[in-house]
């Protein structure tokens, strides 16, 4: 944020982005909404882990499409800008910290750690990388560095608490089995399955964190998508996207209202710059949707 603001960025558009961003990542290793599916509905999280990828590379082009337009008009004349030799120096020094995703799912697919103890792996490389790498880990700022994240935490947990809580409301009311139900009958074989499990999944997205609503509807309806010969793999991605723009997308999504809270940003100051955005993935996931090969292509190799 300090960089961008530097060059002109509004906080609203910021903000904005920040919440684009985290629907477009959802898939991205060693993303927990992946494992949580992979535990509720058998699917294999390497494969998992495997074909989302590719599918949070579609949906960045589309947002970065968005920002190109956005700022084509900008006067960025102050703007320092580099030479090939120094940005080829910035990514050498910038490779340790980007290859921790990369490490985190050859961790998984190999067999070293299990799907939760990744995370472990991930905070240990972290530091060890600040201490010994980048030398900027001060540990006088960790007590500061911990009540941060208990707060933050808290603010986080208490949102997720409130749409845990509606989970278990729609399931004790029988909802979600009705509402699956209703999505087998739709015609149109398994195109008609992926275009009604994108709209249900993206209101449900708004109303529900993400991890409550797989661990409510993905036991229901990954049988369904099997059924009408939907690849699971696929239908994940799918899913999880469909869910992730409901869950960051105001006015309702829990997720939006948590990424104003981390970046200290009004949620107001957000609405008028997200809409851009959420075309965006929206049309992304029209083409993960549409292309199966984007989720599963990198199985069969």
């Amino acid at each position: 944020f300090p960089e961008m603001q530097k060059r002109g960025a509004k906080p609203g558009d910021l903000v904005a982005l920040l919440s684009a961003t985290g629907a477009q990542t959802e898939t991205i290793p060693p993303s927990i909404v992946l494992i949580t599916i992979g535990s509720v509905t058998g699917v294999s999280i390497a494969a998992l882990f495997t074909g989302g990828l590719l599918p949070a590379v579609v949906l960045g082009i589309a947002l970065c499409f968005v920002v190109w337009w956005r700022c084509r008009g900008e006067d960025l004349s102050n703007v320092t800008r580099y030479p090939k030799r120094e940005i080829a120096k910035l990514a050498l020094i910038a490779a340790p910290a980007i290859a921790l995703p990369f490490i985190i799912r050859a961790a998984v697919v190999e067999g070293v750690a299990t799907a939760t103890e990744v995370s472990t792996i991930g905070i240990a490389y972290a530091v060890l990388a600040g201490i010994l790498l980048y030398r900027q880990f001060d540990w006088r700022r960790l007590p500061r560095m911990l009540v941060e994240t208990a707060s933050l935490t808290g603010a986080i947990i208490f949102i997720i608490g409130c749409a845990t809580a509606m989970a278990w409301g729609l399931t004790q009311s029988g909802f979600s089995r009705d509402l699956a139900q209703a999505m087998a009958g739709v015609p149109g074989g398994g195109w008609g399955f992926l275009g009604i499990s994108i709209v249900a999944f993206t209101i449900l997205g708004s109303v529900l964190e993400g991890i409550p609503a797989i661990v409510l509807f993905g036991p229901l309806v990954f049988p369904i998508a099997k059924q009408v010969g939907v690849h699971e793999v696929h239908y994940a991605m799918v899913v999880i996207f469909a869910m992730g723009i409901g869950l960051f997308a105001p006015p309702f999504g829990v997720g939006y209202y948590g990424a104003c809270a981390i970046s200290k940003i009004s949620p107001d100051e957000g609405m008028k710059y997200i809409w851009g955005y959420i075309l965006a993935l929206l049309l992304g996931l029209v083409v993960v949707a549409a292309v199966p090969w984007i989720s599963i292509g990198f199985l069969r190799t």
